[in-house]
């Protein structure tokens, strides 16, 4: 086993029964870690259950919003890796021993990002995505390429004075967390396999309306020649794309937790990856 310790934090607020599955894909890694729960204090019944929950550290207390939550359980993580993942996301099987051992073999890096399958609220592929280290000029001005979920980075980025998230974005603080990770050239690599799947349940917070508009804040905080030369951004990036083979993609095998297979995972093998939304399903 691997020295490395993760701390992995969820925030929480009336989650559904998205929640068990999120814990169940982080407990059964075979690696060191602390699940933390940060819940704003579900009315939802959440926290019956999750009270006597041995696998997570719960902690309940009112936030301003999903940020100020992650903020709060990562003030609370004591792991060399952290992580945070949302109550409708889950980690693939091996993930974080594959992301351990990653770090291990390069000291230098201090962010690695993986690949996300998109699955509908059965637990069905929809469609994958595959990810590559985020470029500044298409990030601050077109959109965030990777996942929350499967995002990971070394602790020492939360040291005194360190990279934090800004609580006062609301939906798309992901977006300008790596806008500032960027400027200030942290080491980023991708571990290149599937690490966690995410749920579209129809509520996700970047499908509001609201999240869109935080979107082109971020985007109108960038410098006005970047903004002018979006399109080539978008040019270059999908040669990026390209030429890491982003848009290929093997038929693959992967296992989630489902709402019908709580406890125990669900196999399912893709015979014909999309790399997009399919069609009339969005």
């Amino acid at each position: 086993m691997s020295a490395l310790r993760f701390s992995i934090v969820t925030p929480s607020y009336r989650p559904g029964p998205w929640l068990r599955l999120c814990i169940a894909s982080v407990a059964d890694q075979g690696v060191s870690l602390e699940h933390i729960i940060q819940d704003a204090d579900s009315d939802d019944g959440t926290l019956d259950w999750l009270r006597h929950d041995p696998r997570v550290h719960l902690y309940v207390e009112r936030d301003q919003g999903m940020y100020d939550a992650i903020n709060r359980g990562l003030r609370r993580a004591t792991g060399d890796i952290c992580a945070w993942l949302n109550a409708d996301e889950q980690y693939l099987p091996g993930t974080l021993a594959a992301v351990a051992r990653f770090f291990e073999a390069h000291p230098e890096v201090d962010v690695i990002f993986g690949h996300v399958v998109m699955v509908d609220v059965h637990g069905r592929y929809l469609f994958h995505r595959k990810v590559e280290i985020p470029w500044l000029p298409h990030t601050w001005t077109c959109h965030l390429t990777t996942y929350s979920c499967g995002m990971f980075f070394r602790r020492r980025l939360l040291e005194p004075g360190g990279l934090w998230l800004d609580p006062s974005w609301r939906y798309g603080g992901d977006g300008e967390w790596m806008v500032r990770l960027l400027r200030a050239k942290v080491p980023m690599a991708v571990l290149d396999r599937f690490v966690a799947a995410f749920t579209w349940t129809g509520t996700n917070l970047s499908r509001q309306a609201a999240a869109r508009a935080e979107w082109r804040r971020l985007r109108q905080s960038a410098p006005r020649w970047m903004r002018a030369l979006a399109p080539l951004w978008v040019l270059l990036h999908r040669l990026r794309r390209w030429r890491r083979g982003s848009y290929r993609q093997e038929p693959f095998t992967f296992a989630i937790y489902t709402l019908e297979s709580p406890d125990r995972r669900q196999s399912q093998y893709v015979s014909d990856p999309l790399g997009h939304w399919p069609a009339g399903r969005r």
